[in-house]
This record gives C-alpha cells, structure tokens and sequence, in this order.
C-alpha cells in the first residue's frame, strides 16, 4: 500500500520542517525525489536523512522568477520526468491590513502562489503526455478560515486551493489529480518558542488537545501522491486536530 516505487517527485520548501518530512516520507515510498529551497546546508541535511547515495539539490528562491522557470527542467533532467510536484514552500510577512506595505503583499502572493503557479503550468507538459500526475498544494488553516494580521497569507493559501480546484477540472482525464492539505498548528521551531500561556491559547482551539507533527503531514502527502488516491482530485485535506470542521 502506498508504494511509490519508480515515481519521481519535486518538492519545493524541502529544507525543513514539514517540507524535510515529505521528502522523508516520498523518498520511504520508494520516490525518487528531488529537493528544493533557499537553504543549501538544511538541503543537504534532509538528503543525509533521506539516505539518498546521489540526492538532486536544486536549491531555488521562488521570489525569483526566472530562477522558478528553470526550476521543473532542472528536476526532469536529473530525474527523468516528473510524476510528483509538492508546491510547499511558503513565507510570512504578516501586518494588519490597514498597516501592510505593498511589497509585504506582493513577496508573499509571489513566493506562495504566483511561484507555484508556474511550477504547476511547467510540469503539466510532461504529466499530461505520460497520462499520470501527482500536483499536491500545502496551503493552511488560515486560507481556509483566515486570521487576523496575515491577510496576504490567507489571500495566498485561499489561493491556492482554487487554482488546484479549478485545474483538478482540466486534468483529470489525463489520469492527473491535483489536491491540496491544509495543516494548522503543527510542531516547529517557531512554536518551540511559545509560552506558556500562548501555547494554552492555542490549544484551546484544538479539540484533539495538541500541536499536529510534520509527519502527520507527510503521510497524507504520500497517501494523495499514490495509486490509492487516483479517486480523490480537487479537495482539500484539513490536518488540524479537529481545529476547523468542514
């Protein structure tokens, strides 16, 4: 079940947290995956975990649009084709509306949907002529239910959802589905610093009691990019602990 034998897979934001896990989880599935990211050092860590004997590292700065274009055809040369694309990368700038600064708007919409735009529109050449793909979205909580302060990332992973929506229509007869996962509050470093009482906080909105991990994630990744989910296109998994019910 779930074996992804043969199956190559890029994965952007792959050099931490929930990024380095799906890359752990695909690459245990028998994926051969490509990494990608700004950081080249947490790359070549996740690659040391992974196992991988000669890992493909593209790093990549998705605020950089010409560097996103070279991105796909870097990962079909080193791999071959591609059969998956995990568009996880994603930033904050984070301000209340009335404050927030033109390019605290424009960097977020560009890395975190504008970048993966184009990441999907280059892969579906390959997909649709092989007659198989894997497009899978990491958006959030929040562009599911908003929060105050993140109107840029909310518009972004709101997004996101719909452009996979409306693509999952144009593909599906190609044997491609595309599917997002929306995470919540999942363990990392940046909640590793939370008090307390801003940890207390938090909690109360989840009724399962605790922070999700990174490899819950992962494995919904890898059930979606497999031969068990070829039923399951244009919908988005909800991973919150029962924080948002839909």
């Amino acid at each position: 079940m779930f074996d992804l034998t043969g199956k190559r897979a890029l994965v952007t934001g792959a050099s931490g947290g929930i990024g380095r896990e799906i890359a752990k989880a695909l690459s245990g599935a028998g994926a051969r995956v490509a990494l990608s990211g700004t950081r080249i050092s947490a790359l070549e860590d996740t690659a040391h975990e992974i196992g991988a004997a000669d890992p493909v590292i593209l790093p990549c700065n998705l605020s950089d649009l010409a560097a996103v274009n070279k991105l796909v055809p870097e990962a079909e040369t080193a791999l071959g084709g591609l059969d998956i694309l995990i568009n996880n990368a994603g930033m904050t700038r984070d301000n209340l509306f009335m404050r927030m600064k033109d390019e605290e708007w424009d960097e977020v919409i560009a890395v975190n949907l504008t970048a993966a735009f184009h990441l999907t529109r280059a892969v579906l050449r390959g997909m649709m002529k092989q007659r198989y793909g894997r497009i899978i979205g990491i958006t959030s909580v929040v562009g599911v239910v908003g929060n105050p302060g993140q109107g840029n990332y909310a518009a972004s992973k709101a997004g996101l959802i719909g452009m996979s929506k409306a693509l999952a229509h144009e593909v599906a007869s190609r044997n491609i589905t595309v599917n997002t996962i929306a995470p919540g509050f999942i363990a990392s470093s940046m909640t590793d610093e939370l008090d307390d009482k801003q940890r207390g906080t938090i909690l109360g909105k989840v009724p399962v009691g605790r922070l999700g991990r990174a490899d819950e994630v992962a494995a919904a990744a890898v059930f979606l990019a497999s031969a068990e989910a070829a039923y399951i296109t244009g919908h988005t998994l909800n991973i919150n602990g029962g924080m948002v019910m839909i």
